[in-house]
């Protein structure tokens, strides 16, 4: 049943190949076909509420962040499933090590996601995320203008074959708020990657909206990114991770 949803959009399928890893969805495949070409298929369980709400903002936002993420070719519903068929990037997961060749592609992606529209849709702020250990001030802190994924892993984040591009995948957790916060995301993945402080700053350094940054909000990011993952694994556990944000408020001007 499903595969006659996908060649009703594609045309016969010729092929396809299961992805195992940095997907938020039940299904994923690429899927070769003769009409359409490669797609990556993403689909969700109707009786998934919390990946169904995933996929929505996907779908919702797809429009805005074209050119970033792989633009939505078909979408469908169909044998109980939800699902999105985007256009295929034929490439890898970016490389976040040390010596890496990938940063400065993956710069100017962050730099181009600072100048996205915000979507005519709803949209939580980023202090939502934390609304249970806020304190006063934090939540006015942390407002912003600026369309944000929030979750730069680098298996969200994938390196094309034919352009060198880096394109952001998987808007599942889209928020609004300050504009270097991607930027801030990232440079604590470089060091959970083997990064030093001193070369996750050069890095973020030379992102714009990061220079802009106001001192009061990124420790308002960081005492509350740090609180939440304490009260979620324990503060011996959050410790390492923790560390990494702090380092955030030794690279401020």
């Amino acid at each position: 049943m499903l595969r006659e949803a996908v060649e009703a959009c594609t045309g016969p399928v010729i092929t396809s190949e299961s992805v195992t890893s940095g997907f938020n969805c039940s299904l994923a495949l690429v899927v070769h076909t003769h009409k359409a070409g490669s797609l990556f298929l993403k689909g969700v369980r109707l009786s998934d509420d919390v990946g169904m709400a995933g996929l929505r903002c996907e779908e919702q936002i797809g429009g805005v962040v074209g050119g970033i993420s792989p633009t939505i070719r078909y979408r469908f519903e169909r044998a109980g499933w939800r699902c999105l068929a985007f256009g295929y990037v034929d490439g890898r997961h970016a490389d976040y090590g040390p010596g890496t060749g990938d940063l400065g592609t993956i710069a100017l992606t962050v730099g181009r996601m600072h100048q996205l529209p915000v979507p005519a849709v709803p949209l939580v702020q980023l202090s939502e995320r934390f609304a249970g250990c806020l304190r006063p001030g934090e939540a006015d802190a942390l407002k912003g203008s600026h369309l944000l994924h929030t979750d730069m892993n680098p298996h969200n984040v994938l390196i094309g074959a034919a352009d060198g591009r880096a394109y952001v995948v998987d808007w599942a957790m889209p928020a609004i708020g300050p504009a270097w916060v991607d930027a801030a995301y990232l440079a604590t993945w470089l060091m959970s990657y083997g990064h030093t402080p001193e070369d996750a700053h050069t890095w973020l350094s030379g992102q714009p909206s990061w220079r802009q940054a106001d001192r009061g909000a990124v420790e308002a990011f960081v005492a509350v990114t740090c609180r939440d993952f304490s009260e979620s694994v324990g503060e011996e556990n959050a410790a390492t991770s923790n560390a990494r944000f702090r380092h955030l408020l030794d690279f401020m001007c």
